[in-house]
């Protein structure tokens, strides 16, 4: 589906466009040949297939929303919401990471860096020359980001920064980073900055790497800072808007990982259809049972009207206006019932659901970070719930 414009107002085209069609298209091609047949493999060892990646840079997507001047493809957030619900269909941690790299470090550059700055990095990130890490979260400051510990101080033309991060994707294989960083008071909104450090800067190092329920093919990991000195001139727009312009960028990354979540309900919705056809209990197809059929028709009900709330937010998105209810909305809607329909997939394929033969198995374990990643659903209510009673 796609929002068209009619006299300056949103109508909704349950046509998709041609560009998102052509991507589906793509995506699906390039996990079943890429990505499909290597799903065990890396989510039991762990593996982060940073060769995947750079495939799908060469594709264009992880760059999607990147002008092409600056070496992306260009793109709005209809067709972004295709890319990451695509891959997520197949693989939860490939289209997490995707998600992360382009909402979060290559979108904050791209909204609040100087033209020197986009220059000089979204090429690389665009490609996936580079891959970008968000540091913004704590071991002792998750929701509470204004209480973080890690310090910058400014040291003749750089920054001295100490501190740690924690739950960083990509924060070993990451070649750059934006970092929040205090550089005021604690609990201060202003006085929070954001910071570009590169790879490769002395006292930037990766620290314990998380051995994680699910999105286990995603890396999440440590950031140490030990009298890590930055130029300030990789600082993101003017001291003091760290803050404001992360919880800018979680609008966006809060539309990405509703679209995550989508993709992951919609891939072990399929499969759950698939099953309960093929099943036979009592001489008929499981399908058959209206135990089973209403469990598939809640099941379809629901990532409908979550693929509406998150297409909403992308139209006011694509147009510039303001959305972060709408945002919330999505990512809380979408993560809750990307949990319930994997959940209820594997219900339906009973005994063989519990198994790693099967793909619900994994939905299921990598549906629940949707409901705590980029804002835990208490935080998306509480969002929603002071802009609804402004």
């Amino acid at each position: 589906m796609d929002y068209t414009e009619t006299d300056n107002q949103a109508s909704i085209n349950f046509h998709p466009t041609e560009n998102q069609n052509m991507i589906a298209e793509m995506v699906r091609q390039f996990a079943d040949q890429h990505i499909r047949p290597h799903i065990i493999e890396w989510d039991e060892a762990q593996i982060f297939p940073i060769d995947t990646f750079k495939k799908l840079g060469e594709l264009g997507l992880m760059g999607v929303l990147v002008p092409e001047e600056y070496g992306g493809s260009g793109f709005g957030y209809f067709e972004y919401v295709t890319v990451i619900s695509e891959i997520a269909k197949v693989c939860g941690s490939i289209g997490l990471s995707v998600a992360a790299h382009n909402s979060l470090c290559t979108g904050h550059i791209l909204t609040f860096g100087s033209e020197d700055q986009k220059k000089k990095w979204l090429p690389k990130l665009a490609t996936a020359e580079w891959l970008g890490a968000w540091a913004l979260t704590e071991a002792n400051t998750g929701s509470d980001a204004l209480g973080m510990n890690t310090t910058a101080v400014l040291d003749g033309d750089h920054y001295v920064v100490n501190g740690s991060k924690n739950w960083i994707t990509h924060g070993k294989s990451g070649d750059i980073a934006v970092v929040m960083v205090r550089t005021g008071n604690k609990g201060d909104s202003r006085g929070i900055s954001a910071l570009v450090i590169e790879k490769g800067t002395p006292g930037f190092s990766s620290g314990k790497k998380e051995n994680k329920l699910g999105m286990r093919a995603s890396e999440t990991t440590e950031l140490v800072f030990d009298n890590c000195r930055v130029h300030k001139e990789n600082l993101l727009g003017s001291v003091g808007e760290g803050f404001y312009q992360a919880m800018k960028v979680l609008d966006g990354g809060r539309i990405s990982i509703a679209a995550l979540a989508l993709g992951i309900a919609k891939g072990a919705f399929e499969a759950a259809v698939s099953y309960s056809k093929e099943r036979q209990q009592f001489g008929r197809p499981i399908s058959e049972f209206q135990g089973i059929s209403f469990k598939l028709a809640d099941m379809a009900c629901e990532i409908e009207a979550s693929e509406l709330l998150i297409m909403h937010a992308a139209d006011l998105k694509n147009r510039g206006q303001k959305m972060t209810k709408e945002a919330a909305m999505a990512k809380y809607y979408a993560s809750e019932v990307c949990v319930k329909v994997a959940t209820d997939a594997v219900q339906i394929f009973g005994g063989y659901g519990y198994t790693k033969d099967y793909p619900v198995e994994k939905f299921y374990r990598d549906s629940k970070l949707c409901t705590i990643g980029e804002g835990t659903s208490e935080i998306q209510k509480l969002v929603i719930a002071r802009e609804v009673l402004k």
